[in-house]
């Protein structure tokens, strides 16, 4: 086993709380928790008393401590560039909640800088280390519904129970798009490639908020002919959901972003042969993603990197095409 990473926490969200830190803890082979800093010393008391470890007023007395070498970033959408380019210069490694950055040229940017210092940076989509999305390729590439025709996914909630809730608040990144909206635009490019680009989107904004708060956006291959069908918000009826349209059948999952570490996933495939309900075992793909960082921290090997690089400018670029195209009139 490789050398202990030593990671600290910039901010007291609220995943980090139910699901990072937990996993963090219970990973003790491969973590090790420095501290949890928040601009409230009070607050920052309180997550580190929960999980025994040090409060740290200020995010850059976090990041200055001695021997740190990553952190975690679950703060808001807009302190996110601000944040990961100050880790990034103390030579420090990021995972950083989606969105990575709220304008498509500060992800490039932040990208870049890492490149240049040979760092990681991975943005939290956890559910790409789930077994059910590794099922779900799975079956795709052996040809289970034949030729993939199209995809499908919606990822959407009621409104927010706190009209102050930072998703709300425009000066903090809020928004559908880069809350919601970034699950299937991310989940389109694992089963449509990199080369897509969106060829109409839609954002609403009511006159009584300031951000928006549903959307939906058709992608398309640029050099093929598969498409995806996306649809997201903060006042929908739940829906959590991927389809897979092939020649021979489709594949069908309604718990595909959020399936807790004891939740069973279900796929459903129909073909002309029948219908199949597979149950698949609970997976936790927020320590799957903290073990996938810790790895790549620890293999010297550009081309991993890269990979994530490349991924974190695409997203971004695709975030930026669907506000282009929202605003088309």
């Amino acid at each position: 086993m490789e050398k202990i990473v030593r990671i600290g926490i910039l901010g007291c969200a609220n995943i980090a709380k139910r699901s990072i830190i937990p996993a963090i803890l219970g990973l003790k082979d491969h973590f090790d928790l420095a501290g949890i800093a928040s601009r409230n010393f009070s607050k920052a008391g309180v997550f580190a008393e929960l999980f025994n470890t040090r409060a740290i007023e200020g995010y850059h007395n976090l990041i200055g401590l001695p021997g740190l070498e990553a952190v975690y970033i679950p703060l808001p959408n807009s302190l996110h560039r601000e944040w990961v380019e100050k880790a990034l210069l103390r030579n420090l490694h990021v995972l950083v909640e989606k969105s990575l950055a709220c304008e498509f040229d500060d992800a490039k940017y932040l990208n870049e800088l890492a490149a240049e210092k040979g760092l990681v940076l991975v943005e939290n989509f956890q559910f790409r280390f789930h077994k059910q999305l590794q099922s779900i390729i799975g079956y795709v590439n052996q040809g289970k519904i034949g030729e993939l025709r199209c995809l499908r996914s919606s990822f959407g909630f009621p409104g927010l129970a706190d009209p102050n809730d930072i998703r709300y608040q425009k000066s903090l990144g809020g928004g559908a798009l880069l809350d919601t909206g970034a699950y299937p635009l991310k989940i389109s490019q694992l089963f449509l490639g990199d080369e897509i680009e969106v060829k109409a989107a839609s954002l609403n904004t009511p006159p009584n908020k300031e951000v928006d708060i549903t959307g939906g956006a058709f992608v398309k291959q640029k050099n093929g002919e598969l498409f995806g069908e996306l649809a997201f918000g903060f006042d929908n009826y739940y829906q959590c959901n991927l389809e897979l349209w092939g020649s021979r059948g489709k594949i069908y999952t309604n718990r595909i972003f959020t399936a807790h570490k004891d939740y069973e996933p279900v796929i459903e495939i129909e073909t002309r042969e029948g219908r199949e309900s597979l149950q698949l075992p609970a997976d936790d793909h927020f320590k799957n993603m903290l073990k996938h960082f810790y790895h790549l921290i620890h293999t010297p090997n550009p081309e991993n990197l890269n990979n994530e690089y490349l991924q974190n400018i695409n997203q971004a670029r695709l975030i930026h095409e669907v506000k282009q195209k929202a605003n088309e009139k």
